[in-house]
C-alpha cells in the first residue's frame, strides 16, 4: 500500500499525537478520520482483489494442461499477494515440472511450504500444555499468599424440638346463669292516665 503526500502528513500527525498526547485541532481530528476510513476502504479492496484472484487461480488449475502460462502467471501474483501454495498447487507444479517456469516455481513454493510446516511445527513446540493438576492438589497451601485450606465445616446442629404445647387441665367448671326472659329485660312501662282524668279528680 501506498501513501500520498497528504496522507503521509496526516499520518506524521497522527503519530505525533500518539506519542505526545496534546490538544488536537479539529482539522487535525478530520484529517486523521478521513485517513482511517480510505485506508479502511483500501483494505477491503485488497480482499476483494486476492478474491478474485484466488478464484481465477483455482479455475485455470482445473483447467491445465492447456492453461499453463496462465496458472504460472497467476500463481506468481498469488504469492506476490501473500497466497501460501496449497497441496492442490504443489500438485499441479509437480505435473508440469517438464516445463522450466513450472520447475523454477515448484522449487520455490516447496520452499514456502517447508517454512509454514517448520513455522507450525515451532509454535506448537512453544504451546506446552500445563501438567493436569488433581483436584485435591488445586489450593496453594505451602506459597506465602496461597489460599489456606478451609476447614471441614461441621454440620449444623438442629435446634431441640421444642415440646408440643399440652393441653391446660380443665379448671372447675363456673356455675351456668340462667337466661333472663324478656320480661325481665325489657319489663313493661305503666300506662301513664289521660290528663283530663287527673284535673276531674
Amino acid at each position: 500500500m501506498a501513501f500520498g503526500a497528504e496522507e503521509l502528513r496526516v499520518l506524521r500527525r497522527a503519530l505525533a499525537l500518539a506519542l505526545h498526547p496534546g490538544p488536537a485541532s479539529a482539522d487535525d481530528i478530520k484529517d486523521c478520520h478521513r485517513l482511517a476510513e480510505s485506508f479502511d476502504e483500501a483494505l477491503r479492496e485488497g480482499a476483494r482483489l486476492r478474491a478474485f484472484l484466488m478464484a481465477d487461480l483455482v479455475r485455470y488449475r482445473a483447467a491445465l494442461p492447456g492453461t499453463v502460462a496462465g496458472y504460472l502467471t497467476l500463481l506468481e501474483e498469488a504469492l506476490a499477494a501473500g497466497h501460501r501454495p496449497t497441496p492442490d498447487d504443489l500438485a499441479a507444479l509437480r505435473a508440469l515440472r517438464g516445463n522450466p517456469g513450472a520447475a523454477a516455481l515448484l522449487e520455490r513454493c516447496q520452499d514456502l511450504a517447508e517454512r509454514d510446516v517448520r513455522a507450525r511445527l515451532a509454535r506448537g513446540a512453544r504451546k506446552v500444555p500445563a501438567p493436569a493438576v488433581p483436584a485435591c492438589r488445586t489450593r496453594l497451601t505451602a506459597l506465602p499468599g496461597g489460599v489456606a485450606e478451609e476447614p471441614e465445616k461441621k454440620p449444623k446442629e438442629r435446634p431441640a424440638e421444642r415440646p408440643a404445647p399440652q393441653p391446660a387441665t380443665p379448671g372447675p367448671a363456673a356455675p351456668k346463669r340462667p337466661i333472663p326472659t324478656p320480661g325481665e329485660v325489657f319489663p313493661r312501662r305503666r300506662p301513664t292516665p289521660p290528663a283530663q282524668q287527673l284535673a276531674a279528680g
